[in-house]
């Protein structure tokens, strides 16, 4: 398959007697008509002619001795400068194989475990490096920007991906992000000036927006890679992007000290691979999109509108109990909660590798009647891995978690241990919640969980209040089992109807 290149007339002189050591010319890989090519070579500069030997020849030889990690670096700047040439991504020729389930499990599972676990590792740098207070403020920044990521999402996602007749076309689902990502962050920078964040808290908050914007525009890609069938490609980008993320904002809060410019470079930072990887790759690896649909693209935003109020009143459920502290209890308790919380989004992380590649299948058997008892299989068996893997947690935790924890953040969690057993409960039952909402809108049925939500919501805000304010804490986190356990009995309910009305 020939390979994208910038024309020789647009790279100039540049490459023109280029010097190649004289083994390559006794290398047993090249081959005969090639050793030719030594007529050409200059006697008195030892170098060869482009013209004589070829743009071929010569990428062969420069690229010889690298390492593998600098021909991938290479060879996708090639395609990215042939790309720029012909001003066109999606004109350039797929390379990467489609249809490769195991690949796509371990690379998926790889970007989802280093998307999740990036709060949690720049937690612990917050805390070791600039103290509970700051680090406490970080994570109300996080888990804000995490809830005005469902904006920026609007639930389309699990819609895109189960849009198996493509009713939508790929232009359609990108201007459908890109309106609500700006909307996303609108309402963080108004959500700042309401709070009256100023100065640093206005800085690291902003900057944790931003990037928490480019997770959720990044997801619109990732996800055109998934419904080409291509999810292992969307794996590896979502990974680059966090752990970049990660090195960057660790490396600069451990020379400068300062958690508002770190916030600015790790924005910068999910920005850069955004446009170099993610939006090229998308591209280049998948079919070429129709043209935008306007009315696609209204069509998306009534469509998914139901998926877009769901999320957000689950994430508001969610995060409920966090809002609430602010104002009632000091900073500190937010990075205790989000600490404790951690095991639960593990559950909830594990849980999301295994189901979350199955979504297109689970769609494709829901709607043929004559696969509908592997349906129900897949269903029971996500169910028996939700709770084993909820019993592992609470295990491993029990045994090794609190000394483990104590001395990642250097603090003593000892104190917080029945709290942390009640929030890895509340992390299955949430696990649990997130899978049924997952086949309740592949079922195309997303409308009928937005009253359960609301529901829930008013539910959620009573008891908080009422907890935080009379026990504090623990208030905090048995207001938060309280709201999941609530939630989840009423979408079994929902799901058990669904299944009955459509026999």
């Amino acid at each position: 398959m020939p390979r994208s290149r910038v024309p020789k007339s647009e790279r100039g002189r540049r490459r023109r007697n280029r010097r190649v050591p004289e083994e390559y010319l006794r290398d047993e890989n090249v081959s005969g008509s090639d050793y030719q090519a030594a007529e050409y070579r200059d006697a008195h500069e030892n170098t060869f002619s482009e013209e004589a030997l070829g743009d071929e020849f010569y990428d062969t030889v420069a690229h010889k001795r690298q390492g593998p990690f600098a021909r991938v670096v290479n060879h996708w700047v090639d395609r990215l400068e042939g790309a720029a040439a012909q001003r066109s991504l999606s004109d350039q020729e797929a390379l990467y194989d489609a249809g490769r389930p195991k690949r796509d499990y371990i690379f998926n599972s790889a970007g989802a475990v280093a998307w999740g676990i990036v709060f949690p590792l720049l937690t612990i740098v917050a805390t070791q490096l600039v103290g509970v207070e700051q680090a406490g403020v970080f994570s109300l920044a996080f888990v804000t920007g995490s809830l005005l990521m469902i904006v920026g999402n609007y639930g389309v996602r699990t819609y895109q991906v189960s849009d198996v007749s493509e009713q939508h076309s790929c232009a359609d689902y990108q201007v459908n992000r890109i309106l609500t990502c700006l909307v996303m962050i609108i309402a963080g920078f108004a959500y700042c000036k309401i709070r009256g964040y100023e100065d640093a808290m206005f800085t690291i908050s902003m900057g944790v927006y931003v990037y928490r914007m480019v997770d959720a525009l990044a997801d619109v890609y990732e996800g055109r890679l998934q419904q080409a069938d291509k999810m292992y490609l969307g794996g590896l980008s979502q990974a680059l992007r966090s752990l970049l993320v990660f090195a960057v904002f660790a490396i600069s809060l451990f020379i400068g000290r300062n958690l508002a410019f770190s916030c600015v470079l790790m924005a910068a930072t999910a920005i850069a691979t955004l446009v170099v990887v993610t939006i090229p790759l998308a591209f280049m690896e998948t079919p070429k999109s129709a043209r935008v649909n306007l009315g696609g693209v209204a069509s998306l935003f009534k469509l998914c509108s139901p998926l877009f109020v769901a999320l957000f009143l689950y994430a508001f459920i969610d995060n409920m109990p966090k809002f609430l502290m602010e104002g009632t209890l000091s900073y500190d308790n937010q990075l205790y909660f989000n600490v404790l919380y951690f095991p639960a989004q593990g559950i909830l992380m594990t849980v999301g590798m295994i189901y979350k590649p199955l979504l297109v299948r689970l769609a494709n058997a829901w709607d043929d009647s004559s696969r509908r008892d592997e349906f129900g299989k897949t269903l029971t068996i996500v169910f028996v891995v939700i709770v084993a893997v909820t019993v592992v947690v609470l295990v491993v935790m029990g045994w090794i978690g609190v000394p483990v924890m104590s001395v990642l953040y250097g603090l003593d969690f000892e104190p917080y241990r029945l709290m942390m057993y009640l929030m890895i409960v509340a992390g299955g039952i949430t696990a649990a919640i997130d899978f049924l909402y997952q086949v309740i809108t592949v079922q195309r049925r997303q409308n009928s969980v937005m009253k359960l939500y609301a529901i829930t919501f008013a539910f959620s805000i009573v008891v908080t209040l009422v907890l935080v304010h009379t026990i504090g804490l623990l208030g905090a986190v048995i207001a938060y089992l309280a709201e999941m356990l609530f939630l989840l009995i009423l979408i079994i309910i929902q799901f058990a109807n669904i299944r009955v009305r459509r026999g």
